[in-house]
C-alpha cells in the first residue's frame, strides 16, 4: 500500500512571534473579517505570498512558455476579481491581504446581506445553510470568483431558506424602519 501523504501546513508562521505592531495589525483584521483564529490569517498571507512570488518569476521570463503561463495566471486572479481585466502581471505585486479576505465566502455572505455579523455569517456556512452554484461549502475561507458570486443562495432544506424565519425577517424590517426615518426626514425638510 505505501506510506499515507504527509501532511503539511499550508501556512508559514510569522518569523519573529513578538512584534506589537504586526499583532495589533493581525488582531484589527481577525475582528474585521471574523476570523476564527490567527491560522486562517497566515493561510491567507501564505497565499497572497505565493501569488507574489509566481509575479515575481513570470515578469523576469520572456520566453514563448512564461508568455502563455503569464496568460493563464492573470485570467486566474481576474476570474476570483482581485484583479481588474486586462491587468499586467506587476499589478499583482500590488495586491494586499484585504483583496484576499474580500474575496472569502465568508465575507460576500455578509456583504451581499445573508448574515447580521461576520460569526453568524461563518456559522451558516458551516452549518450548510449556503450554497454556491448549487453546492454545498462548508469552508468560509472559500476564494469566491466573479462567476459564482451571483449563485450564492440558502441551501433549500435549510429553515433559513424561509423568507418569514425570524433570522431573515428581522433584516427586513430594520430596512422598512430606516426607509420609513428617511421619508420622515424629507416630510420635515419641507
Amino acid at each position: 500500500m505505501g506510506d499515507p501523504k504527509k501532511n503539511r501546513k499550508k501556512y508559514t508562521t510569522p518569523r519573529h512571534p513578538w512584534q506589537r505592531v504586526r499583532i495589533e495589525v493581525e488582531k484589527e483584521l481577525l475582528q474585521e473579517y471574523g476570523l476564527k483564529n490567527k491560522k486562517d490569517l497566515w493561510k491567507t498571507s501564505s497565499k497572497l505570498a505565493i501569488f507574489k512570488k509566481q509575479a515575481k518569476s513570470l515578469i523576469g521570463e520572456k520566453e514563448l512558455q512564461a508568455e502563455t503561463e503569464k496568460k493563464l495566471f492573470l485570467e486566474k486572479l481576474e476570474k476570483l476579481k482581485l484583479l481588474p481585466d486586462a491587468s499586467t502581471v506587476d499589478s499583482v505585486l500590488d495586491l494586499s491581504l484585504k483583496d484576499i479576505l474580500e474575496r472569502r465566502l465568508q465575507t460576500i455572505v455578509i456583504r451581499k446581506g445573508f448574515a447580521k455579523t461576520m460569526s453568524q455569517s461563518r456559522q451558516f456556512i458551516t452549518h450548510g445553510h449556503i450554497l454556491v452554484n448549487d453546492k454545498k461549502i462548508d469552508a468560509p475561507s472559500y476564494l469566491v470568483s466573479a462567476l459564482e458570486e451571483n449563485t450564492i443562495t440558502f441551501n433549500e432544506k435549510s429553515a433559513l431558506a424561509d423568507p418569514e424565519h425570524p433570522e431573515r425577517k428581522i433584516k427586513e424590517l430594520e430596512v422598512k424602519e430606516e426607509e420609513k426615518k428617511e421619508e420622515g426626514e424629507e416630510v420635515a425638510k419641507e
